[in-house]
């Protein structure tokens, strides 16, 4: 049995990730300060004597005895973490440092959950791990795009430099139960104003194209990316730390990205949610937010090479458990 800790554990990723951590036979730690995560999303798990609940927020440091870190703590949508874009740069920063000098003391391995808005508007398509991005440094977008650049920077610099073992995996657009329905996100938002039948807001003309991956395959790729072997961790920090610093990085410490590798119109996506709610809300078109990408897709040959995952879940599928979900929760 490991410890291991899940910052963000009472949010939306956070919470499956816990449930499917304990069901392994692990002791788990939720920590989270329930800016965007929800006691209702761990509310079952609370009688099992292996999972322990903290509030805490990760700026803050903390001391604790753990063997691995799912760092997951971030507002992960844009009318959450422009709320206070302040703030939202310091948990990738601030939050993230204290998550990082906290595997380095322990000896855990770490991963951070990062995002592929490090893209940007991607001028290459699909978007392999080795595509560079094109990110507004200074736009509204840019407290979480350029934080959880930083982040991956840190990450990388603290396995340079301290031998700390680290994950990085970039995860695209990713649904399923728990969503809030007023968090902004695309497929939230359209089926909850399906379901009530109000307008439904497509920004631009709905050409623009994302990736959908349930949250279930998502949560799969995270244990598998967490869980695959440093080929010189047998050899010790000190080891890891003078090869990485030679250029001699492992394949598992490069970002990897998770998502589904099917390219899907926002315009598309809304007429499968009125089909599937049976709703006849009309599709209303709104100006489209400064900085929205309008293509991506993940190149995911990396995580289909290294970890044999590719996201199992038809995209229909899951917004049927989406909705059904939804439909239960908005009554």
């Amino acid at each position: 049995m490991a410890r291991i800790l899940v910052t963000g554990g009472a949010g939306f990723i956070g919470s499956h990730l816990c449930e499917r951590l304990l069901a392994g036979g692990h002791e788990v730690l939720c920590l989270d300060n329930y800016f965007t995560g929800a006691k209702e999303n761990i509310g079952h798990l609370l009688d099992n004597p292996f999972f322990e609940p903290i509030r805490h927020d990760i700026i803050v440091p903390i001391d604790l005895e753990v063997d691995a870190i799912f760092n997951l703590a971030c507002p992960a949508s844009p009318i959450h973490y422009q709320v206070d874009p302040v703030r939202t740069i310091q948990a990738n920063v601030l939050g993230v440092t204290n998550m990082l000098e906290l595997a380095r003391r322990t000896g855990a391995r770490i991963l951070q959950a990062s995002t592929s808005e490090v893209y940007g508007d991607p001028q290459v398509h699909p978007q392999p791990e080795t595509y560079w991005g094109h990110v507004n440094p200074i736009g509204l977008r840019s407290c979480y795009d350029e934080g959880k650049r930083v982040a991956e920077a840190l990450l990388m610099d603290y396995h340079r430099q301290h031998g700390v073992d680290v994950r990085i995996a970039r995860i695209f657009n990713t649904y399923g139960p728990r969503m809030a329905g007023g968090d902004g996100r695309v497929v939230t938002t359209l089926a909850t104003q399906a379901l009530a039948g109000a307008p439904v807001t497509v920004f631009g003309d709905g050409s623009q194209t994302r990736s959908f991956c349930y949250v279930d395959d998502l949560v799969e790729g995270l244990l598998r990316l967490m869980n695959y072997p440093n080929p010189v961790e047998g050899a010790g920090r000190r080891t890891r730390r003078v090869r990485a610093a030679a250029g001699e990085t492992a394949e598992a410490v490069l970002p990897v990205n998770l998502g589904r590798p099917n390219e899907v119109t926002i315009l598309d996506l809304a007429k499968t949610i009125l089909r599937l709610t049976g709703s006849s809300s009309p599709i209303v078109l709104r100006p489209l937010p400064p900085d929205d990408p309008t293509r991506r897709l993940p190149d995911i040959t990396r995580a289909r090479t290294l970890l044999s995952w590719e996201p199992q879940v038809p995209l229909e599928d899951g917004l049927r458990r989406t909705i059904d979900y939804l439909k239960q929760t908005t009554r």
